[in-house]
């Protein structure tokens, strides 16, 4: 699933390997998917792109935002990306697939759920976590300080949830999700279930400095093993916490990771290095 790292990473790739392509043709919605989420009616993408430059693309929260010459382009959450060069295989299912002029492509493809949107300029998006994470600051950015970080999670409704839900619900922190949780936390010492009023002073300073070291490791590695970059190679950073790892030897202390259910997701956790208590 997209989360900051990869949309960082993404749209790196795609200021690099698709700024100045021209759009020569696009299908949107060949392969039905049931849980993609366009903006209006897909057939008119074909319209709205065709002739369109590529002039820039950046990570936005948990989005990937390409503006063209005379549009928009969109995509969140489960959307698989990938640049397809002139011999490169194309998928045979795709929610929309984007050719250029020199005979290069870039496909959308969705695994579970995800937005595949696209606007003329002079239009707009309504979509609050996409309006949340412009407005709000990135976790990386110089904004997202001590005094930022306090003032966010001082409100006494936000001080009554667990960690998980402080965190990766309602982009409090955009881009961060379920599964940059994981590591977070461990990072910090942190169960997912702990109430953010039982942290004392200084684990809630751990937890900032582990959201913004955290985050950072995962973007400068070039994103999460978990996940998949533009070209289909998995990101450098070796996620400590996720399937993958459950079961497996704590990189601490060698306690196997246990995996859980809460809050609608499934949370990886050391029970020694994260106790509840």
């Amino acid at each position: 699933m997209l989360e900051l790292p990869e949309t960082l990473i993404l749209s790196q790739q795609i200021n690099y390997f698709l700024s100045g392509k021209i759009v020569s043709n696009s299908i949107a919605a060949q392969s039905p998917h049931k849980f993609t989420w366009y903006n209006g009616d897909p057939s008119r993408y074909s319209t709205i792109l065709q002739g369109n430059k590529v002039l820039s693309a950046r990570g936005v929260g948990m989005f990937v935002e390409i503006t063209l010459s005379d549009s928009m382009l969109l995509f969140d959450d489960g959307v698989n990306l990938r640049f397809h060069p002139n011999a490169g295989p194309i998928p045979t299912k795709h929610q929309l697939l984007i050719t250029f002029e020199d005979d290069t492509s870039l496909s959308a493809s969705v695994v579970m759920y995800g937005g595949v949107v696209c606007w003329e300029n002079g239009n707009s998006y309504d979509n609050t976590y996409y309006e949340i994470s412009q407005e709000k600051p990135s976790p990386l950015s110089a904004e997202f300080d001590e005094a930022y970080f306090y003032a966010l999670i001082a409100p006494e409704s936000v001080r009554k949830l667990p960690l998980k839900a402080v965190l990766a619900t309602e982009q409090r922190i955009p881009g961060l999700g379920n599964g940059c949780l994981q590591d977070i936390l461990w990072n910090a010492g942190l169960h997912p279930r702990r109430k953010l009023s039982t942290l004392s002073d200084t684990e809630v300073g751990n937890l900032f400095v582990s959201i913004k070291d955290t985050l950072k490791a995962m973007t400068d590695g070039g994103g999460r093993n978990t996940e998949k970059d533009l070209l289909g190679q998995p990101g450098g950073y070796q996620v400590r916490l996720c399937a993958a790892t459950c079961g497996m030897p704590c990189a601490k202390c060698g306690t196997a990771i246990l995996k859980e259910t809460f809050l609608g997701g499934s949370i990886y956790t050391c029970p020694v290095c994260q106790p509840q208590g």
